[in-house]
């Protein structure tokens, strides 16, 4: 019993110094984005994926991006039905973010922390998002999925699908709801 509750104080204290870092790099985020970003084609709300690869193993050999081949879905967390990508893990959306700006203000320390969920396609495969789901040029240059003009991302706590442990961390990240608009 002892161990146990040693075990979990070292995770709880690790748990507690990730988030600080994960908000100290996003913090430190200025409103001003890298490079050109240009806002791929968007608009398909309403196509599903049939290729099998919601939920999937990661067939690009593992590791990268986060959901890359695997488009967006929903799914049911704690806080009720929420976007998620292909692995099933929650989508967040970042306050910083301004909607249509077609770039990501999550850079450095923040875009660690806070993984883009990119695509290879301009128009990602969509399972229950009702939101109009896109494409813009990520801050690495790859292709990061966007719910109703704005980028979103996975965090790197949550270890299972539908964790929700980024939900409200700084009062800036926020789970995706179907329809686009922020779990509050």
């Amino acid at each position: 019993m002892r161990s146990t509750r040693s075990t979990r104080s070292v995770l709880l204290v690790v748990g507690v110094a990730f988030g600080a870092l994960a908000l100290a790099g996003c913090a430190s985020q200025s409103t001003a984005s890298s490079g050109s970003s240009s806002s791929a084609a968007s608009g398909s709300s309403a196509s599903s994926s049939s290729s099998g690869g919601l939920y999937g193993s990661d067939d690009n050999g593992g590791g990268g991006g986060h959901g890359a081949d695997d488009g967006i879905a929903t799914a049911s967390t704690s806080l009720g039905t929420v976007v998620v990508d292909g692995k099933g893990m929650t989508a967040y959306f970042y306050d910083q973010d301004v909607k249509g700006s077609g770039k990501s203000t999550c850079t450095g320390g923040c875009a660690s922390a806070w993984p883009a969920i990119e695509s290879d396609a301009a128009t990602p495969s969509v399972s229950g998002v009702t939101g109009t789901v896109g494409t813009i040029t990520g801050v690495d240059g790859k292709l990061q999925v966007t719910v109703d003009g704005r980028p979103i991302y996975t965090y790197a706590a949550d270890t299972k699908a539908g964790d929700v442990t980024g939900q409200g961390v700084g009062g800036v990240w926020y789970a995706v709801n179907p329809d686009g608009s922020e779990h509050r």
